[in-house]
């Protein structure tokens, strides 16, 4: 029986970022544009249910439908899709739009714009969860920078996290680049959403353009890369994540042992994806594929998709996801030496922080590949830039009107901003924690099962004196 994940992207960047991640689950799992099965491996169809509904259509194959769900505030991106090459392969009532968008402002994605689809959008998530088995989850795709993915998806976060407390939610959230800026309003809508992710989500994983280019253009060598090849890096890691949900495999771990393993405190589930091989096709022919070399390549920062330097900071967990034919013991082996190596980067605390799942089905075109997700103390620098840059606009109370105008409180921002404080100070209390505190004392009272005697040591003396305990005594006296 399949954990199924409903997919949900909002917004422009979390449309055209789905529409990737839909093209590389539909090569993966051998379907052409339309949903029909092309492929010839048995074990492409055997889980395709994790993300796709089959249809029995009477005189033709079966049509595989994604489970999804395409928002957004106006009707640009989701017409594209429509009329682009898989326009046939998303059922035309999971499209929602709105017509008047959001113009980068959060509030009107979360308090009226966006609020006024809300029933829309959960009555159609509702049909579509009704029609799982059991449901794993839903992975949500968005931007935090705009209005629609910033707003209207945090509102989709805490509406989901009422109406489905015990499912697991997973959030890929692109954050402002440090260099690179799209919007004035940045800073505002990222930490208002940041408030609310903190709050809502189990997982967030987070990519900035920034990091992306780099790699685009050191690694994989593309001059100037488009927002395609962006997308393509992003949904490379994404088919990593829930590969072992999908394909089968020696060790695997779905979401919610993800979740398990990664998240030591409920509110730093932020994670930071890595990907191997990235590199230049032209040099496919010179390059050594080894275990060793993928894991060393998953924890070296030009592989990082967010950009911040995780030397600045501690790992508090990680974990490994490889793909192809890969031996258990040397994954293990490559993980453990990697660890023991560079043992300060780890938290002591925390014995063995990194986990590793394996799933034998490569991604398509390549032998291996592998995934890492770290939570790392060094995703502080991701919310001390942005909060900087925040903090700077909110003293001149800059741009404030706009977010007030749409019924928003001014109270609101001061609350995120104290909340993004109190966030980075606890990522830096963890990374300067060490084993041997002695700060927190643990005191475990345990009950004397009834009917049995305590010692006590008399303070003078220093006989034992035995004494009944009150439960042995009460039985006595009901007797």
């Amino acid at each position: 029986m399949p954990r199924e994940i409903v997919n949900v992207q909002v917004g422009q960047a979390g449309n055209q970022v789905g529409e990737n991640f839909w093209k590389m689950l539909l090569a993966e799992h051998g379907l052409d544009e339309d949903g029909h099965y092309k492929g010839n491996d048995p074990l492409q169809l055997a889980r395709a249910g994790v993300f796709f509904t089959e249809v029995e259509l009477s005189g033709s194959a079966a049509k595989y439908v994604p489970r999804s769900v395409q928002i957004d505030l106006e009707n640009g991106v989701c017409d594209r899709i429509r009329s682009g090459p898989m326009g046939h392969l998303f059922r035309p009532d999971t499209y929602i739009t709105g017509n008047t968008g959001a113009g980068n402002n959060w509030a009107k994605g979360f308090y009226t714009e966006g609020a006024e689809l809300m029933d829309n959008i959960l009555e159609l998530v509702r049909k579509q969860t009704e029609a799982t088995d059991a449901l794993q989850g839903f992975q949500i795709l968005h931007s935090l920078g705009g209005g629609t993915g910033a707003g209207l998806g945090s509102l989709l976060l805490s509406k989901f996290r009422e109406e489905y407390p015990d499912r697991i939610l997973q959030t890929y959230s692109i954050l402002p680049s440090p260099k690179v800026s799209e919007t004035v309003v940045e800073p505002y809508n990222a930490l208002l959403s940041v408030h609310q992710l903190v709050e809502n989500s189990d997982l967030t994983l987070c990519i900035d353009n920034e990091a992306l280019y780099e790699v685009a253009q050191r690694t994989l060598k593309v001059k100037q890369p488009s927002f395609d090849d962006l997308n393509n890096i992003v949904s490379q890691v994404m088919c990593g994540v829930t590969t072992s949900l999908r394909f089968p495999g020696q060790l695997n771990g779905d979401v919610r042992k993800l979740a398990m393993n990664l998240v030591p405190f409920p509110r730093l589930h932020f994670l930071m994806p890595s990907y191997a091989p990235f590199y230049d096709p032209k040099a496919r022919a010179f390059l050594r594929l080894n275990v060793r070399d993928l894991t060393n390549a998953l924890f070296d920062r030009s592989n990082l998709l967010v950009a911040c330097d995780p030397r600045f900071g501690r790992y508090l967990t990680a974990a490994t996801i490889f793909r192809g034919k890969v031996a258990s013991q040397e994954a293990e082996q490559a993980v453990y030496d990697l660890q023991h190596k560079n043992s300060t980067q780890f938290v002591e605390w925390i014995p063995d922080n990194v986990s590793v799942s394996l799933c034998s089905v490569p991604p398509v075109g390549q032998t291996q590949a592998a995934t890492a997700l770290a939570n790392s103390t060094a995703v502080q620098e991701l919310f001390k830039r942005t909060l900087t840059q925040f903090a700077a606009m909110y003293k001149r109370r800059a741009f404030l009107h706009w977010y007030t105008g749409e019924g928003m409180d001014s109270m609101e921002f001061s609350e995120a901003e104290s909340n993004t404080q109190d966030l980075i100070a606890e990522y830096q209390q963890y990374q300067e924690a060490t084993a041997e505190d002695e700060d927190v004392e643990y005191e475990y009272e345990e009950e004397a099962p009834s009917g049995q005697y305590e010692a006590h040591v008399e303070a003078e003396g220093g006989e034992l004196e035995y004494e009944e305990t009150p439960a042995a005594e009460e039985e006595e006296y009901q007797e």
